[in-house]
């Protein structure tokens, strides 16, 4: 405790009373930061199962990779197309409702599950219900709480929420195979169920959806009314979709994270680990190498969002994009039947990149877009998941055909080229301008 000293008009010095350091505060928005981030982490819990899942699927009713690739596969594809409707959705009706509702959609879909016998119910479970839920908590709900509740460290959040994701298949990743490989399938999709309901309290007494509601201005920036409900959800989603599709940037922004998602989601997450079990290795191993990931996921998306905030977004995504490429033709020579160093060398490193594209392509949608960044997101990251599903399940129709995965790993290698160049040549938006889809 310090005392306080002044001086009185004749010099002389006055002890005063003793001044008490005051306590900053966390800002709500950090709180409202956290709970997105356990929310992901949920509604996440689903996607570490399709991996887990193939093999048993199959021994148990028969149904072939490529089968059980477009269930995955359709799962991915509402994942993104359900995106931009979710932030649309936001404005209409709120985070917090919208959120709660995606939860159950997940849990139910998961639990259904359980009982499953034909594959028309491993479509609908899985593909539609899954599918809508996971999609409605995409990365559009992160761009739509950061857009809302920071205006500084905007970089940083959004590494931080995509992290979420990884930090949700580090958990359940070494989870649910223990769960596959001791008990069977069936329990983990029941423990699937219950990580997405136990989110429900938290998201519906803490989140918030607007800082306005408790009276306070997003971090960082200053204090703005609560705008009223945007009405016409669906109908300002395709317009925002058709304006931008009339822009370049767009293109290149879908068409490099159409690859982005191709060589993540629809190959490594779904295709990784029967793959390594083709070559010898037990599925838990391979499932705690992809857990793994996540760890090195998490470092390098946060470390993403922080050069975000400091360099060109475009070069970011080059030197990503590159990077990935190379280390995927190298993948096929490093399968073996135990973990040896330089397949944990490619963990690390292609963990540091697995989603440090996402805080870039967002700043990028943010500069190019402005008002309308999250739902043009929401739309960029439907053709993530677009491509995430091609891969998926032509992933597992070239394993039918040729009995192994390597031509996979080396046409997503080339792909990752072609997105580095497709990131350098957009155009950015010159700083004197604002942004405008009318632009």
């Amino acid at each position: 405790m310090l005392e306080r000293v002044t001086q009185t008009t004749d010099g002389a010095a006055v002890s005063a009373a003793p001044s008490r350091p005051q306590r900053r505060r966390i800002h709500r928005a950090w709180v409202v930061a956290a709970v997105t981030f356990v929310t992901i982490i949920g509604g996440a819990a689903f996607n570490s199962l399709p991996g887990l899942l193939i093999e048993p699927l199959n021994a148990k009713f028969g149904w072939s990779y490529g089968e059980i690739g477009l269930a995955v596969s359709l799962d991915m594809a509402l994942y993104g197309l359900t995106a931009p409707f979710a932030a649309a959705l936001m404005d209409r009706f709120g985070i917090r409702r919208v959120v709660v509702v995606a939860l159950s959609a997940v849990a139910a879909g998961a639990l259904a599950s359980y009982w499953m016998t034909e594959l028309w119910q491993l479509m609908l479970y899985w593909g539609l219900l899954v599918g809508l839920g996971t999609g409605s908590m995409a990365m559009a709900f992160s761009a739509t709480v950061t857009n809302r509740w920071f205006v500084a460290r905007r970089g940083l959040v959004t590494g931080i929420l995509t992290a979420a994701g990884a930090s949700g298949q580090l958990i359940f990743l070494p989870l649910c195979a223990w769960i596959v490989d001791s008990h069977g399938w069936k329990p983990a999709t029941v423990t699937v169920a219950m990580a997405a309901l136990v989110v429900v309290p938290f998201v519906w007494l803490l989140m918030r959806d607007h800082p306005a509601d408790v009276g306070l201005a997003p971090y960082g920036g200053e204090y703005v009314e609560k705008p009223a409900p945007a009405r016409g959800a669906a109908r300002r989603t395709v317009r925002v979709l058709f304006d931008a599709a009339r822009t370049g940037p767009f293109w290149l922004l879908a068409g490099s994270f159409a690859i982005c998602g191709a060589s993540t989601n629809g190959l490594i997450r779904t295709h990784f680990v029967p793959s390594a079990h083709d070559h010898g290795m037990e599925i838990t191993a391979a499932a705690s190498l992809l857990a793994v990931i996540g760890v090195f996921d998490i470092i390098g998306t946060i470390f993403s969002g922080w050069l975000t905030d400091r360099f060109d977004a475009r070069r970011l995504l080059a030197v990503y994009y590159a990077l990935r490429g190379v280390s995927l033709l190298f993948l096929p020579m490093l399968m073996a039947p135990t973990v040896h160093p330089s397949m944990v060398f490619f963990i690390v490193f292609y963990g540091l990149d697995w989603v440090a594209t996402v805080p870039p392509t967002l700043a990028l949608c943010r500069e190019q877009y402005g008002e309308d960044s999250a739902i043009v997101f929401g739309w960029v990251l439907a053709s993530h998941q677009v491509g995430a599903a091609l891969v998926a399940f032509l992933g597992g129709v070239a394993r039918d055909v040729t009995g192994s995965y390597d031509l996979v790993w080396y046409a997503s290698g080339a792909l990752c080229a072609t997105a580095a160049l497709m990131a350098l040549v957009i155009r950015r938006q010159p700083e004197d301008r604002p942004a405008t889809l009318a632009a």
